[in-house]
């Protein structure tokens, strides 16, 4: 039996208060709103990959260690500036991280997930782009 395709990604966060996400990620980041479900949006990050971000009441909504949203761009510390200009604090200015082969920043949304920018340093980081594609059909 083969495998099944998996299309596009989403990642989910449950936030307190929308709004001032929905700000921080399709202002700020200037993410395109692919869908908007009221309580949720959906917003387009690349060609399949999504960030969904829903407000919840009566669930915790507090930021796991666990998840980090990373933004990959070529242009780090331009983003640094953006934001920066915007009045966004940065836990971590860019820095160089050579035991991932990295150049990256970190920072927190309003909801106080952590959000990483990084450039991978190795131009062939994408390692699954050589690999065949399998169909399900």
């Amino acid at each position: 039996m083969k495998r099944p395709r998996l299309a596009e990604h989403i990642t989910f966060l449950y936030v307190p208060q929308l709004e001032p996400v929905v700000r921080f990620y399709g202002e700020l980041f200037g993410l395109p709103l692919a869908l908007d479900q009221g309580t949720c949006r959906i917003y387009r990050i690349a060609a399949q990959s999504y960030l969904g971000v829903c407000q919840r009441h009566g669930v915790d909504t507090s930021p796991k260690h666990g998840v980090i949203v990373t933004f990959v761009s070529p242009e780090v510390d331009e983003w640094y500036a953006y934001l920066s200009a915007q009045g966004v604090h940065f836990e971590q200015p860019p820095r160089l991280n050579t035991a991932y082969g990295i150049y990256h920043c970190f920072l927190r949304d309003p909801a106080g997930y952590l959000v990483e920018i990084q450039r991978f340093l190795a131009s062939d980081w994408d390692q699954s782009a050589r690999l065949p594609q399998v169909d399900a059909h």
